[in-house]
């Protein structure tokens, strides 16, 4: 007889490559959520992001990863913790949310932890998770938004071949607000796209 998974198991798979490796976050691991949370905390991210739900103490963050897995057991989104492939240290996040099977669309977002920035991390984290996106998942489009003025954002989706297609006029909120909006740049990169091999570091 098969046991049943447990409850904070995925159906995704964990992605290898580049110095890579990236794991489906686990709530119920300690070091997990204390990452996520020093992520959601850290000055740099809450200059570009202000989340719906606010993530601000330990619980907050257990409760935002077992969302993401209930995602993941749904098939809408999929949550990967970014790690070092060979020491396992974790490096930020990357995933793949608002999965529409029909359209077969999905949006992807990333943040990387201070001691991590300047080593590509963001670039090469995207380029695998797109690929993975884009032909085992079979996703045909995979859209990226990030505040307009988030200059590291935006050349790491378009290094990763993510092509600029405008401007979201006050789509996300504003920094630390909830009643005040700014606008998003949309990027997109689509499964029938010719992109060439990924470029060095950038300070993602």
């Amino acid at each position: 007889m098969t046991e049943a998974p447990a409850p904070h198991a995925t159906p995704f798979p964990d992605l290898h490559g580049d110095g890579l490796r990236l794991r489906p976050w686990d709530a119920e691991r300690d070091t997990d959520a204390e990452t996520f949370l020093r992520g959601y905390t850290d000055p740099e991210f809450r200059r570009w992001n202000t989340p719906i739900t606010p993530v601000t103490d330990l619980d907050a963050a257990r409760v935002a990863l077992r969302k993401r897995a209930e995602a993941a057991r749904n098939g809408t989104g999929v949550s990967y913790c970014v790690e070092d492939a060979v020491s396992g240290t974790p490096l930020g996040h990357i995933g793949v949310s608002r999965i529409d099977p029909a359209l077969r669309s999905g949006c992807v977002g990333y943040w990387v932890l201070p001691e991590a920035r300047g080593r590509g991390v963001a670039t090469r984290a995207l380029a695998l998770t797109a690929r993975w996106a884009l032909t085992d998942l079979r996703l045909h489009r995979l859209e990226l938004d990030h505040a307009v003025g988030h200059e590291v954002s935006c050349k790491v989706a378009e290094r990763c071949g993510f092509r600029y297609e405008g401007t979201l006029r006050g789509s996300i909120f504003e920094a630390g607000r909830r009643d005040a909006f700014r606008d998003a740049h949309l990027h997109a990169r689509l499964a029938t796209d010719a992109v060439g091999p990924i470029g060095g570091p950038v300070s993602g």
